[in-house]
């Protein structure tokens, strides 16, 4: 009962953050593939990098073990598949699964919609998953980790992870200020074109 309370109280806590970064908007969260809004890549890697920084100081101050630490098992092909199968629902719909139920919970028509394909897909695939089983258990099933697979100390990954994520975010910002520069020079071109035009109507 307890871990179900601690799971209830994650979950509202991650929705809440999710509705106050503006991610259950769909103009929001596509704005990141036409590069004018990155919030979304910004939000979650900061999620990452806290939750990997957290993880890593509290195995090195012995509060928890990383051997007892559930990591899920890699079967390359089919997560590849996932990931593309996610990566379309999300440019088409806007919304992911978690974005989705935010702005289900918020009163959005498009969450709604896009949550309910949500489940629709998961109740058709329940139906389906008998032929799809051997495909989805197929290319692996070791645990892979970033320091297993460049042999380098925990510690050296982290650190190289927060790099990157600086240099993204720094990336981030670039991008946001070029897009902000292109649509003011847009906007200004639309003004200046609409006041030469009623000049020449009035003249």
């Amino acid at each position: 009962m307890n871990g179900l309370l601690t799971a209830l109280g994650i979950g509202f806590a991650f929705g809440f953050a999710l509705e106050r970064a503006g991610l259950g908007s769909a103009r929001k969260l596509i704005g990141q593939f036409f590069l004018r809004d990155l919030t979304v890549f910004k939000v979650m890697f900061t999620a990452i990098v806290t939750a990997m920084l957290g993880t890593f100081w509290l195995g090195r101050l012995g509060a928890i073990d990383f051997a007892f630490l559930y990591v899920p098992d890699t079967y390359l092909l089919p997560q590849l598949a996932g990931g593309a199968i996610f990566g379309v629902g999300f440019a088409l719909a806007g919304l992911c699964p978690g974005t989705s139920c935010v702005a289900a919970a918020t009163g959005r028509g498009d969450g709604l919609a896009v949550a309910a394909g949500l489940f629709a897909g998961i109740v058709v695939t329940g139906f389906c998953f008998a032929p799809l089983q051997r495909f989805y258990e197929s290319g692996g099933g070791a645990a892979w980790t970033l320091p297993q697979l460049l042999h380098a100390p925990y510690g050296a990954v982290v650190f190289l992870v927060v790099l990157m994520a600086l240099g993204g975010f720094a990336g981030a910002e670039w991008i946001e200020a070029r897009a902000r520069r292109a649509a003011s020079v847009s906007n200004f071109a639309a003004s200046a074109s609409t006041v030469v035009t009623s000049a020449a109507r009035q003249a």
